[in-house]
């Protein structure tokens, strides 16, 4: 349980501001955390389609607003 979510978030923003990674640790780190998911049994979804609808409607919106006149 977090007790202080202040200084949680102070610090996840220290190592991020303070920690760069490479392209190749970038890749290791979202690999990791396929492998993880995997093994938690959360990934990959049952039903790949499953919320795409919603998917698709957030999309619209957000390219309906980003077009310039």
């Amino acid at each position: 349980m977090i007790r202080d979510p202040e200084y949680l978030e102070w610090s996840v923003g220290e190592f991020q501001r303070r920690e760069t990674l490479s392209t190749k640790q970038r890749f290791a780190l979202a690999d990791a955390m396929w492998a993880e998911g995997v093994s938690l049994g959360v990934l990959p979804p049952a039903d790949l389609l499953e919320g795409i609808e919603v998917d698709l409607r957030i999309a619209r919106v957000l390219n309906s607003c980003s077009k310039r006149y």
